[in-house]
């Protein structure tokens, strides 16, 4: 187990320092930024990434910023989350989708919360100091500090029974 570790911090080690090297100041990380395999971090248009103190990222995460992304102290990350600030634009039925752009909007993660494994944050959500998002869950919105997300599981059923 010690060995797995070790391997760890020093992928992670080779990680930053390409990062920085790519992404110069446009990706901050505080002290003590932990990451399990798959960690994607990406800063373009003149997006930035800002990560706090003590974070931790479980496997397969990304970020993806072109507007801006902010991640408080002490916050940790199941696996697979994902977090954009950007969405593509799509009201032009004449011109393909990917020609249209983007629409932006920052994202702000407070300080000490959980975010759960295969959850969702995109552009304009704004998540407190101090909140569990449920795993699986989908944040477009401002969720005040302190205040616990997730799943409804009968209304997931509820909407399959009607499929």
């Amino acid at each position: 187990m010690a060995l797995i570790k070790l391997w760890y911090r020093f992928i992670g080690v080779l990680l930053k320092a390409l990062y920085k090297l790519i992404y110069g100041k446009s990706i901050r990380w505080g002290k003590a930024l932990h990451f399990r395999k798959g960690l994607q971090l990406t800063a373009e248009l003149g997006g930035t990434i800002s990560i706090g103190d003590n974070v931790f990222f479980n496997n397969d995460c990304a970020i993806h910023a072109i507007d801006e992304i902010h991640i408080g102290d002490g916050t940790i990350f199941g696996e697979n989350v994902r977090i954009y600030d950007h969405n593509h634009r799509f009201a032009d039925t004449d011109e393909s989708i990917k020609d249209q752009g983007y629409s932006t909007a920052p994202v702000v993660i407070g300080k000490h919360c959980w975010i759960g494994s295969n959850v969702t944050i995109i552009k304009g959500a704004s998540i407190g100091d101090n909140c569990v998002i449920g795993a699986g869950c989908v944040i477009s919105e401002h969720i005040p500090s302190n205040t616990v997300v997730r799943l409804k599981q009968d209304l997931i059923k509820e909407e399959i029974r009607h499929v």
